[in-house]
């Protein structure tokens, strides 16, 4: 199996670096991430500028863009074989509920789902002080490719999994969940540059709102593994006969 690792956090996340010694043993494993961190990017390509992509070690390369730029360029052409999977993470941090939308991570899985191949995207949800248990991430992932490979999903699929942030033996297992949602963010953090001049930071993000049992959100909380598949299609296919009599009344 050719498995091709990526993330929204920079080639040098400490993430990144535990989920290539997870993805090793079970098969040939390349690396293609951003040069810098990328979180927030969704799932925006570059496409005013040329990307340059670059090895900083064997078969694991950098790219000046975001991480849906680097899993295009690796299955669209950067290498002459095909992979078989793409597992995007460990994210430093949750993607739960509406996080999905903005998340690099989940993003550059996506882009694997788009050009065909099935996609995981895994998440370490710490928390301020808690001890960052990223090969306990890897590990879950690890255990989800070894399924994907003796018993494959029908179609191409996206898994995001997010992990609470427990070593490995304290997991209480693995869950199937859907995807909650969070409350309004927090407002915008207004400060000042060195020069006085007047600047803003995006303000984090809010609770859980919808996250109740069946959730991704009280799956992580209860000490479990969750695993949400994800959709690409945005239609609400139930409004879409109100909105045509919506459309109709004169």
């Amino acid at each position: 199996m050719k498995i091709l690792l990526s993330n929204d956090d920079g080639y040098r996340a400490e993430g990144l670096a535990a989920l290539g010694r997870a993805m090793r043993p079970l098969g040939d494993v390349t690396i293609v991430a951003p040069e810098r961190n990328r979180s927030g990017a969704s799932n925006s390509l570059t496409l005013d500028v040329p990307v340059r992509a670059a090895a900083y070690d064997a078969d694991s390369y950098y790219v000046t863009g975001t991480p849906t730029d680097c899993v295009h360029l690796a299955v669209s052409g950067l290498f002459s074989f095909e992979h078989d999977l793409v597992v995007s993470g460990v994210n430093d941090g949750a993607n739960l509920g509406d996080d999905t939308l903005y998340s690099g991570t989940v993003a550059a899985a996506i882009e694997g789902r788009f050009l065909g191949l099935p996609a995981i995207a895994v998440s370490l949800c710490v928390e301020p002080g808690s001890p960052r248990n990223f090969a306990s991430a890897a590990a879950v992932a690890a255990r989800l490719v070894e399924r994907l490979a003796r018993e494959p999903l029908q179609g191409p699929v996206v898994l995001n999994v997010n992990v609470p942030d427990l070593p490995d033996g304290e997991l209480r297992g693995i869950r199937v969940t859907r995807l909650g949602a969070r409350h309004r963010s927090k407002p915008i953090v207004r400060a000042r540059d060195p020069r006085g001049r007047e600047v803003y930071w995006v303000g984090s993000a809010g609770e859980g709102q919808d996250a109740g049992p069946g959730t991704d959100f009280h799956a992580v909380a209860s000490g479990y593994a969750s695993v949400t598949p994800l959709q690409i299609d945005l239609t609400r296919h139930a409004a879409l006969p109100e909105v045509d009599r919506w459309l109709a009344r004169e």
